[in-house]
């Protein structure tokens, strides 16, 4: 059976002074620590193997990606099936005396961590990223793909594949700024996941459902 490895790359840091959960708001650009993510992200996946590239159509995302198009030599698709998952708090600040968890208003919202209540489900993220990295699978046979994700998206498909619950706590996901996690592939059944952070070690948190 033939070897694809599919590395799920998180974008890099955001600029985002006012620490809202921008979601997939519009005009989030990576800041120039965030580009400096990218580049260490694509050093690291020079040499790899790489014969397709695949990204969020979020700003972010696709300026992750661009370091990585420029050091492979490749061009970068779009597929809207990696995009951020959906939140009903984007806009909002998380954590502070302003935070969405001190406002009553919002409580409703919280009622149910399992599915979530204030977002877009989990099992339709996983089946999303699931179809989005069998598609790059799929188109690299043989070699591999990279697909420019986001934390969540990229967390949820994780515990998916892994055969864990999908309900967690945000400060444990392994998945830094400018991660990559790689899963192989034998034929279609997945051999392993591993994880790197290319551009070190990173808080996971520092930028809320980024």
């Amino acid at each position: 059976m033939e070897t694809t490895v599919v590395h799920l790359v998180r974008h890099g840091e955001v600029h985002n002074p006012e620490g809202v959960l921008y979601g997939r708001l519009p005009g989030f650009r990576l800041s120039t620590d965030g580009e400096a993510m990218a580049g260490r992200a694509a050093e690291w996946l020079t040499g790899r193997g790489v014969t397709h590239l695949v990204s969020s159509p979020l700003e972010r995302a696709r300026q992750t990606a661009a370091p990585i198009a420029e050091a492979l030599d490749l061009p970068v698709t779009l597929d809207e099936r990696l995009v951020e998952a959906g939140n009903a708090f984007e806009g909002m600040r998380v954590a502070g005396g302003r935070g969405v968890f001190r406002s009553p208003g919002n409580w409703w919202r919280l009622r149910n961590p399992v599915r979530p209540s204030w977002g877009e489900p989990y099992v339709e993220i996983a089946a999303r990223m699931l179809a989005a990295v069998e598609a790059a699978r799929d188109a690299a046979r043989g070699s591999a793909a990279v697909c420019v994700s986001h934390q969540l998206p990229i967390w949820t498909l994780r515990l998916h594949l892994e055969g864990r619950r999908y309900a967690h706590d945000p400060r444990r996901r392994e998945c830094g700024l400018a991660s990559v996690t790689s899963v192989t592939y034998e034929g279609d059944r997945v051999a392993g996941i591993a994880y790197a952070e290319p551009a070190g070690a990173t808080d996971p948190d520092a930028v809320p459902g980024a």
